[in-house]
């Protein structure tokens, strides 16, 4: 059991490429109780997990998604694939969740110190749950930039029944991999530092 667990962890990769195939409602429920049962401070879970599966929902998102992001102001030193989603936007063809047949978007309260350590928290339990279970999946950050964007609030309310108050943590799009599973990047060095 040790192994597997730490095998899942080395072998999970963002995938960012889908098979229109929508997952079976089984594997989604697994997913999501894998959300539930991270850990949250004070065990609070004070979180919503919305998993969206329509794909004319999902597509009608999309678009509000590249209107909100035409709308956003980032600074030139600002996180890099923020800019490049602001200027990825602007091509017909953009897809901020990669056609994924299911994004779960996860948020929390508003004024609650640990909501997106939480969410974080549940979100990579979902990740490499979807692993687990031979499904792709990779973390989704653009309904968080866009969180005070009008437009989209207004539509994840109305549609997506995510109440305007509720802060966006993060979302994570699920579905089969089309094509190779993607290579490792290599690790970093220098990043661990032990005191003995």
């Amino acid at each position: 059991m040790e192994q597997q667990v730490l095998s899942c962890m080395e072998t999970r990769r963002s995938v960012r490429c889908y098979e229109e195939k929508q997952i079976p409602n089984k594997k989604r429920d697994l997913i999501l109780k894998a959300a539930v049962y991270a850990p949250s401070g004070s065990n609070h879970q004070s979180w919503l997990f919305t998993a969206i599966q329509n794909r004319s929902l999902l597509e009608r998102l999309n678009e509000q998604v590249r209107i909100g992001f035409g709308f956003l102001e980032v600074a030139e030193h600002d996180y890099p694939a923020k800019i490049r989603a602001k200027s990825n936007a602007q091509k017909a063809d953009y897809n901020f969740f990669y056609h994924a047949p299911t994004l779960i978007v996860a948020s929390n309260v508003p004024d609650y110190a640990n909501a997106m350590a939480d969410c974080a928290a549940a979100l990579e339990n979902m990740l490499l749950a979807a692993h687990a279970l031979g499904l792709g999946a990779c973390w989704i950050n653009q309904l968080t930039w866009l969180n005070q964007m009008p437009n989209v609030r207004d539509f994840l309310e109305e549609y997506c029944r995510i109440p305007k108050e509720r802060v966006i943590c993060g979302a994570c799009a699920v579905g089969y991999c089309k094509g190779a599973y993607p290579k490792p990047a290599p690790r970093k060095e220098n990043t661990i530092e032990i005191i003995p």
